[in-house]
């Protein structure tokens, strides 16, 4: 089996890489904070001080960190995954990032004969938990052949969207998708609270009809038990939407509802939730309108 390398174990990355050493995969980790690692290397992972030495004892190296600036460190630093990779390694890069960024790496890897693919993933979580992420993914076809037994463990859908870059671009389109149902959401509810409805009734009603969608049935209750407990950090988001405005900007589309979204989400993490779940934005909204949220 490949031995299986993973750099960044916080929300999502503990759980992906514990389908895989469940599936019986050597596993090596490296991870800033060392006691997220603890459970993996209780169940027989190896926990070592670097990307690079993660990458010395791997075939198959993970990297699931916050953003560009640490994609860029953990794999090209002077300490980072490149260093540490032999020819015939792959690499495959699944942290949320920017689609220049991927193919610079790719040119990179490849220049060493590394393979690489840029793998973001939609689900959150509790998709992480439950081995159902989505995973979109960009490369080249042999590599994503290698690759999907590997994803298979952490997903159920896995979708080669094209040469390196376009994996990240894929997870672009979810983020815009994301971020303006969630406004959709949170002004949904502020109204209905607002006319005096009971918003749980409401739910009951609208779920199931043409507004039905994933996000307002698991993160709408969750925002009435004001739960904004982290499936997705805030901050994380803030930088998706950063990078969806700069791709959409070089491709010179106007999309408002986009740049909407980046800064009702700057100023949710302004208020101090920036490692709150995006359902909070509730809260931004309700302080816009004077009013208490539901």
């Amino acid at each position: 089996m490949e031995r299986i390398g993973w750099i960044g174990t916080g929300v999502m990355g503990a759980s992906m890489c514990g389908h895989l050493v469940a599936a019986g995969h050597r596993a090596t980790v490296f991870t800033r904070t060392p006691s997220k690692a603890d459970e993996l290397v209780a169940r027989g992972a190896t926990r070592v001080d670097s990307p690079r030495a993660v990458a010395e004892s791997s075939d198959v190296v993970f990297v699931m960190v916050g953003f560009p600036a640490d994609v860029r460190e953990v794999v090209m630093g002077e300490r980072g995954a490149l260093a540490g990779a032999s020819p015939g390694t792959l690499l495959v890069d699944m942290t949320t990032s920017d689609p220049a960024l991927a193919r610079e790496i790719e040119r990179e890897a490849n220049a060493r004969g590394v393979g690489s693919l840029d793998a973001p993933v939609s689900g959150g979580d509790v998709g992480a938990r439950e081995a159902r992420l989505s995973i979109m993914v960009g490369g080249r076809a042999g590599d994503f052949a290698r690759a999907r037994p590997l994803f298979e463990r952490m997903g159920r859908t896995i979708v080669h969207q094209g040469p390196a870059g376009a994996g990240q671009q894929a997870k672009l389109v979810n983020q815009v998708l994301v971020a303006s149902g969630m406004i959709g959401i949170c002004e949904a509810l502020l109204f209905a609270t607002r006319a005096g409805l009971d918003p749980e009734t409401v739910l009951a009603s609208v779920s199931g009809g043409a507004a039905g969608s994933w996000a307002l049935s698991n993160l709408g209750p969750r925002i009435l038990r004001r739960d904004f407990a982290p499936g997705f950090f805030v901050e994380h988001f803030v930088k998706d939407l950063g990078l969806a405005v700069g791709e959409a900007r070089r491709m010179g589309l106007d999309l408002p509802g986009l740049a909407l979204a980046e800064r009702l989400y700057g100023e949710l993490a302004a208020l101090g939730h920036g490692r709150s779940g995006t359902q909070a934005l509730v809260l931004a909204l309700a302080k816009l309108s004077g009013i208490d949220p539901p």
